[in-house]
């Protein structure tokens, strides 16, 4: 088994289909999407068609929960499942297919890996006004905040892996920030990435990989993710 990571693929996952043939991979290896993945976005029957295509790439996709997406607990077919040492969301029909549940850990190359899924979706008001999918629990709750602390607290807050769909608030690479949309930065909800700071700030980690932001960097122990594919 090997374990690759990329950023947001949105539903385009032609550049994933390259890199099976590139890397000779099968249905043992595992490819980490930071996010946004895009597999939940419409809803049947466009979903369903969209699954069924990638049940023929020769790799096991592991998805973060981001913001362009359901969540996998509110679609009917999902169910808790054991894999890789923790609970994730798959159905039955698309094995290959996995969701990971915010707050799990899993043992990935031998290395323990935390899931914290989420963010605030900027472009909102654009979505709800020409009836796109947006949907209310695109961030962590308190419940999940509880759940990935207390998860962390019994490790003593020593973990070798985040992954993550958005960074903690000392990392945003304003760099990023989307040119040619007027958007009021000052009314943008940072709610999680200023929890995922308190988290960062606590924990003892190896590594941590972020997406959401579109962007390939790397800034200490923060790794950012887009296009590119990386090994774990």
């Amino acid at each position: 088994m090997r374990i690759f990571i990329t950023g947001d693929t949105h539903r385009f996952f032609e550049r994933v289909w390259d890199f099976t043939d590139k890397a000779e991979t099968s249905k043992d290896d595992v490819l980490v999407i930071l996010g946004d993945a895009g597999i939940n976005y419409f809803g049947e029957p466009k979903d369903r068609i969209l699954k069924s295509y990638l049940t023929d790439l020769p790799l096991t996709l592991f998805c973060i929960h981001g913001n362009h997406e359901m969540r996998p607990v509110s679609i009917i077919g999902y169910e808790e499942t054991q894999q890789f040492g923790g609970i994730a969301y798959t159905e039955e029909l698309f094995p290959n297919i996995i969701f990971a549940k915010d707050g799990e850990i899993y043992d990935l190359g031998g290395k323990s890996c935390i899931a914290i899924g989420g963010a605030y979706s900027i472009d909102k008001e654009y979505r709800l006004e020409n009836n796109a999918g947006w949907w209310s629990d695109e961030q962590p709750d308190d419940k999940i905040k509880t759940h990935v602390e207390s998860r962390l607290n019994s490790r003593d807050w020593k973990i070798d892996v985040v992954f993550s769909h958005t960074c903690p608030q000392n990392y945003i690479p304003h760099e990023a920030f989307l040119k040619g949309i007027d958007i009021d930065q000052s009314k943008v909800d940072r709610s999680t990435e200023i929890w995922l700071d308190e988290i960062e700030n606590k924990l003892s980690y190896e590594r941590w990989y972020c997406g959401h932001w579109h962007i390939n960097k790397l800034i200490n122990n923060m790794r950012f993710v887009f296009e590119d594919v990386i090994m774990l």
